[in-house]
């Protein structure tokens, strides 16, 4: 038997044997989502602490850029704090392994809101984060404040899934962020940020080679081989 060639399964067999592992992302309310990997980890993204459900994150990422989006006061019981900024001006770094997801950044610059300088950029004091769980490379663009150039998308490289805000104002004016969504290209685009912004205008602005679905529950199950054929919208309910 030892010697024996090895017998060829069919790819149908194969396909059923090895079912894919689901990340489930849920969105939780502003620019938060829990994702929730295959290897039990949660990561919550722009954490402020004010957005919550079920059990607390095991990760949490903050920008920032404003309140809403960070907090200094997070649990103690998180075990992973990551901060989308770095000290005494410098960048962040983030290339971090924690169970199953691999967790790196892209810095970005953010707008002064308050005090001295109020309107002026901070260079690299934000973060755009990347997860990469179970064969998918997620996304959350944060509380971006600026076009993205050459340098920023090869950084970020392929993303399957992308968090995009589209207030159209705090962040970036439609026109901007639509830019950057059509550049990506990813399967999935899940918008968040939202406030009043007519999800028409977004969908008018982003183009026809995407579509929409919208949805009815919070929550999405996704697996790489689950990722839709055509560039797909997908607004979950509270979005």
């Amino acid at each position: 038997m030892a010697n024996a060639p090895p017998r060829a399964t069919p790819v149908s067999l194969r396909r059923t044997a090895a079912k894919a592992e689901e990340v489930a992302i849920t969105y939780v309310g502003h620019s938060t989502y829990y994702i929730d990997t295959p290897g039990g980890i949660r990561i919550g993204t722009d954490f402020n602490g004010a957005y919550r459900t079920g059990r607390l994150p095991d990760v949490v990422t903050m920008n920032r850029a404003h309140s809403t989006h960070y907090t200094l006061f997070p649990d103690p019981k998180i075990p992973h704090v990551l901060h989308g900024w770095g000290e005494n001006g410098q960048a962040a770094h983030v290339s971090t392994r924690v169970g199953d997801v691999y967790i790196r950044n892209v810095p970005t610059d953010i707008r002064r809101y308050y005090g001295e300088g109020s309107g002026a950029m901070l260079k690299d004091g934000n973060s755009i984060f990347i997860f990469e769980v179970a064969g998918l490379c997620i996304g959350h663009l944060g509380h971006l404040h600026h076009k993205l150039d050459e340098t920023h998308f090869a950084a970020i490289g392929r993303l399957d899934i992308v968090m995009v805000p589209i207030d159209g104002t705090y962040t970036m004016s439609l026109d901007g962020v639509s830019d950057i969504t059509r550049r990506l290209r990813s399967s999935i685009v899940l918008p968040m940020h939202r406030f009043a912004t007519p999800l028409d205008e977004f969908m008018r602005l982003i183009g026809q080679q995407f579509t929409i679905d919208q949805r009815s529950e919070r929550t999405l199950k996704i697996s790489r081989e689950t990722l839709p054929g055509t560039p797909t919208v997908i607004i979950l309910e509270g979005v």
